[in-house]
């Protein structure tokens, strides 16, 4: 990025990944629009760069691509996912084999749509709990850091987290269970 300005690339190179990380999961798993919202949060901080209040750069970066990707999901909800299936490669395919891929599918359906169903009732439950369970886990941001982005300490972070793993366990453990078994 050739901007003139080396504060703004450091910022840039140092948050980049950050950025498109939670676009892109907010957005719902749109890698093309997490791009295009990575741009223009991007753009958004270099307009405004010299009233920025640096030490706070990175919660803005974070809070404003979050806050864009959950407006693109909402505006896009209507869209339906489509399966890609790959071909097997053989010319002749064994029955068992089309019959454990089709297995292997179901089972990759099924887990998907418990993810689903568990992250949504959690954010309907709490959208805290939602949000520190995706940076810690989910985006694997260090603990400490997510605590600042969410501007929290650490110690409500952890209870945070902990609540959220307890409230999963009470409501999914019997579901995820059964597909943790198969």
């Amino acid at each position: 990025m050739l901007t003139g300005n080396r504060e703004f690339n450091e910022i840039y190179e140092e948050y980049k990944d950050l950025v498109l990380k939670a676009a892109y999961i907010y957005s719902g798993d749109n890698y093309h629009a997490a791009e295009d919202i990575t741009q223009d949060t991007f753009l958004k901080l270099y307009i405004g760069f010299e009233e920025f209040e640096k030490s706070n750069i990175s919660s803005w970066l974070y809070t404003t691509a979050k806050n864009a990707a959950i407006n693109y999901r909402k505006k896009n909800s209507k869209v339906t996912l489509v399966e890609n299936y790959d071909e097997l490669g053989e010319k002749e395919p064994s029955v068992r084999n089309i019959e454990e891929e089709f297995m292997e599918k179901e089972f990759e359906k099924d887990r998907l749509s418990l993810r689903e169903d568990i992250f949504s009732d959690l954010m309907t439950k709490n959208p805290r709990w939602y949000e520190a369970m995706i940076l810690a886990y989910y985006m694997k941001v260090p603990q400490e850091k997510a605590a600042e982005m969410m501007g929290v300490k650490i110690e409500v972070f952890h209870s945070m987290l902990y609540r959220a793993r307890k409230w999963i366990a009470k409501k999914y453990g019997v579901e995820y269970e059964e597909v943790k078994r198969k």
